[in-house]
């Protein structure tokens, strides 16, 4: 899974034809190290679709852009723009997170 580090990863990241999943996070969030726990799997069942992880503590300005509230959030873009959004409280088990992308 790639780590945006600059905004202009994240433009490019996100302008992708095929669906794009951004995983926000933090480094002190107790749900999102839970989530570290199973994600890998996660996107090995979903190697049809680019992944990238995001710090919403260093972007503020792209997780309000993107109305992310809680941690972690999972988004889903499509050329340029988000076509799903899996909020925090919903984000909590691999069940949960296989589900909706499988919705998609």
């Amino acid at each position: 899974m790639k780590n945006i580090s600059t905004e202009q990863e994240y433009r490019e990241q996100i302008k992708q034809e095929g669906l794009t999943v951004g995983v926000f996070t933090t480094t002190w969030c107790p749900d999102c190290k839970r989530l570290d726990m199973f994600i890998d799997e996660i996107t090995e069942e979903h190697q049809d679709k680019q992944w990238f992880t995001i710090d919403r503590d260093e972007f503020p300005e792209i997780s309000d852009e993107q109305t992310v509230m809680g941690i972690p959030s999972l988004l889903v873009f499509k050329n340029g723009e988000k076509v799903a959004h899996l909020h925090s409280a919903n984000a909590k088990t691999p069940e949960a997170i296989n589900e909706f992308l499988n919705d998609l």
